[in-house]
């Protein structure tokens, strides 16, 4: 049940301790789209994340990987000019390791950031990728209902309760 556990959970993107992750020796960071950089609704990055990714830029490399559709990816990424994989099957490790490959990174040189435990988190961890949860930004779409239920099954069991913030465990 370990590797459910992120190891640092946040209210949102806009709460992470970047310089710590910098200090941790982290250089690409990789944001999961739906509810954790934008609303499921949002068709296009607004411009507060947008401005945000790009001052982030200055000191980490910034990927979006995504499991919508390319359309969907390309559509919300337009405001910035950021690489990101659309389709990425999480939680399997096909996305993790194209990015690995183009930016010739180590895993622990990489942070995942997203909002659920099952597709971000479990991921990123079996790989030992810095994994950092984020609360998501709304509702979700219908098939996300699925893992949310099953995530509140393995938080109890892991004693992870949302909205219990932290920065290290």
């Amino acid at each position: 049940m370990k590797k459910f556990i992120p190891k640092m959970y946040q209210q949102s993107i806009y709460n992470i301790n970047y310089p710590k992750l910098k200090e941790k020796g982290l250089k690409l960071l990789i944001f999961d789209l739906d509810n954790t950089i934008g609303s499921v609704q949002e068709e296009v990055m607004n411009k507060r994340t947008a401005d945000f990714l790009n001052k982030l830029a200055s000191d980490f490399t910034i990927v979006i990987a995504s499991n919508s559709k390319e359309e969907r990816v390309k559509k919300f990424c337009s405001p910035v000019n950021f690489y990101y994989v659309s389709l990425s099957l999480k939680p399997t490790s096909k996305s993790f390791m194209k990015i690995k490959k183009k930016y010739h990174i180590s895993y622990q040189e990489m942070a995942m950031i997203g909002d659920q435990i099952i597709t971000d988190i479990f991921g990123a961890n079996c790989l030992n990728i810095y994994t950092i949860l984020v609360d998501p930004i709304n509702n979700d779409l219908k098939i996300t209902s699925l893992n949310r239920k099953l995530e509140e099954i393995i938080n109890k069991k892991n004693k992870l309760i949302r909205g219990n913030y932290y920065e290290e465990k």
